[in-house]
């Protein structure tokens, strides 16, 4: 298992830990408890192992947090550096409770925690033993309220990210072509993606034909025949734990379908429509609007089945989420894709995704490869 290194500084840590607390304390949680996954490499760099034994965070709404980790584990937590953010590290042992520990570590009049919307059910259960009587609520609640405004430093880490897969699609043409099958391009775009400055591989979509038209279709051992669309989305996480996602439409050689060419100027506008709506003040389910409007007025509302867009940081699917009925306000430092897409099923499909930016009078694309409809390995 490769683990993401923390690219954010100490200070920046201990004010998000600053205000998790005062989150937790304004939302009526005596405390946050916080299990390995994006939600503690938010708040502490640490990127620890989801392991079956209890590796837990307890942020209270007053007072200092606490790591609670297996014994083996504890190592890995000091090497990330968590005790220089004024974390106590308390390591439990093989015969130990650790979910005992942690209801000790608690305050003891705590009523309200918010447990990490990741954490194992069976921990989840675990704690609601330990605390009798102590409400359960989703910390998601705070913490995405910190983790939808990304700083400067997170947007740079997304930049760069978002770099290293435009990378990727530049090299397309060495893959894709008629007479390989899917699988056979996604292996090599799997390989790309490491070698383009990823340490993982979050996803390989490489639909061909008729399965274009699948918007979560991953690979399958279908021959890529001349003139097919090929949609290829693909996404990865780099050294710095931010994500990566882009999507781009190909024709894998020979003359595409006279259909595609109409509707694919079509999802040209949208996207670009979408984009042009983005800026602060404006509704999430205002971008998705103006894709979704030049998509029906030709004709091929039914065919746009998916939200226009998903928020993208630690993780590549997070918020905010640009759909209809979210009346979230955007602002400065929100990241998120702007990926209409139109998909006839059991014929062809397309979709066009860049990952935006909010910035201080508008948004900016981080994702620069063009947006055409490019014929490769002819």
């Amino acid at each position: 298992m490769i683990r993401v290194t923390s690219a954010v500084p100490t200070t920046d840590l201990r004010a998000r830990l600053d205000r998790a607390r005062s989150g937790a304390a304004s939302s009526g949680l005596d405390a946050l408890l916080i299990s390995p996954g994006p939600d503690l490499r938010y708040l502490t760099g640490y990127d620890a192992k989801p392991l079956e034994r209890l590796t837990c965070l307890i942020v209270p709404a007053s007072g200092e947090p606490t790591l609670v980790v297996p014994a083996l584990e504890k190592p890995a937590a000091e090497a990330a550096g968590v005790e220089a953010l004024d974390v106590e590290l308390v390591s439990w042992q093989e015969t130990d409770d650790p979910y005992a520990l942690v209801a000790k570590l608690l305050p003891g009049d705590v009523r309200a925690v918010g447990v990490d919307n990741r954490m194992w059910a069976e921990k989840v259960l675990a704690l609601r033993a330990a605390l009798p009587g102590v409400e359960q609520r989703l910390a998601g609640d705070v913490l995405r309220e910190l983790r939808m405004r990304k700083s400067p430093a997170e947007v740079a880490a997304l930049r760069e990210a978002a770099a290293a897969i435009d990378r990727v699609h530049a090299r397309i043409e060495e893959w894709l072509r008629p007479g390989r099958t899917e699988r056979e391009v996604g292996r090599d775009i799997y390989d790309a993606i490491l070698a383009e400055g990823h340490v993982q591989v979050d996803f390989v979509i490489v639909g061909s034909g008729p399965n274009s038209a699948s918007p979560h279709h991953e690979l399958s051992d279908r021959v890529i025949e001349p003139g097919d669309p090929v949609v290829v989305d693909i996404g990865g996480t780099t050294a710095a734990g931010y994500c990566s996602d882009e999507t781009r439409t190909y024709v894998a050689g020979g003359e595409p379908p006279e259909e595609l060419l109409r509707y694919y100027q079509v999802l040209e506008r949208a996207q670009q429509a979408a984009r042009a709506q983005v800026r602060p003040g404006v509704t999430a389910e205002s971008v998705d609007a103006a894709a979704r409007d030049v998509i029906t007025a030709a004709g091929y509302g039914p065919a746009f089945i998916h939200r226009t867009g998903h928020g993208i940081g630690l993780e590549s699917h997070e918020h905010p989420y640009i759909v209809a009925g979210n009346t979230l306000r955007l602002e400065p430092g929100m990241t998120f894709s702007v990926e209409p897409g139109i998909y006839l099923e059991g014929r062809h499909g397309a979709r066009i995704e860049d990952i935006v930016v909010v910035t201080e009078d508008g948004g900016e694309s981080l994702n620069h490869r063009p947006r055409g409809l490019r014929v490769v390995g002819g």
